[in-house]
């Protein structure tokens, strides 16, 4: 099969908000037919694997008010516009667990919800942790870091208690 791209024919923006926009686009498939797509529009996004050691991880008990519920994930966050993502995942790793990496190693990139949303998850790994000075909470943000063996972590997914995806793969990305 031959891999031509869509061509976007018109793009209606139906809502704008801080980090997404949501677009109604109509386009030209790869085989030629025109639909219309509607597309959360997302910016880039770090998911933070900080390791105190080889044997243990932060993961932040965060209150999530869609699902209104504490969960179990590992820290994350948007890139800010013209930020480079490694340097994102230092900033937000400062932010939600008080610790500044010494090293940051990208593990690989994922997109969630490739069928209506353009999101690209970077993963990191973050050790040679020390405490940041004067880290500070987004104020929509409601966590609390923890720190555990990545073989509890695991454990958290296989007895139901991780609920969220980005961190359910991000524990298996580590050896």
């Amino acid at each position: 099969m031959q891999e031509t791209p869509a061509a976007t024919l018109d793009r209606r923006t139906v809502h704008q908000a801080r980090v997404f926009t949501i677009t109604c686009d109509r386009v030209r498939l790869p085989n030629g037919h025109e639909t219309t797509m509607d597309v959360v529009r997302h910016v880039r996004s770090v998911i933070l694997i900080p390791m105190p050691d080889p044997e243990h991880v932060v993961l932040v008990r965060q209150y999530r008010y869609v699902i209104d519920r504490w969960i179990w994930e590992l820290p994350a966050g948007n890139t800010e516009p013209g930020e480079e993502p490694d340097v994102s995942a230092r900033r937000e790793c400062a932010e939600e667990t008080g610790q500044v990496p010494s090293s940051v190693e990208r593990l690989g990139s994922f997109y969630p919800t490739p069928g209506y949303c353009d999101e690209q998850m970077i993963f990191y790994k973050l050790t040679g942790l020390t405490p940041a000075p004067d880290a500070r909470l987004d104020p929509d943000e409601l966590l609390e870091p923890h720190v555990m063996t990545v073989r509890d972590a695991r454990r958290l997914v296989t007895d139901g208690e991780i609920v969220d995806m980005k961190t359910a793969l991000g524990l298996t990305l580590i050896p």
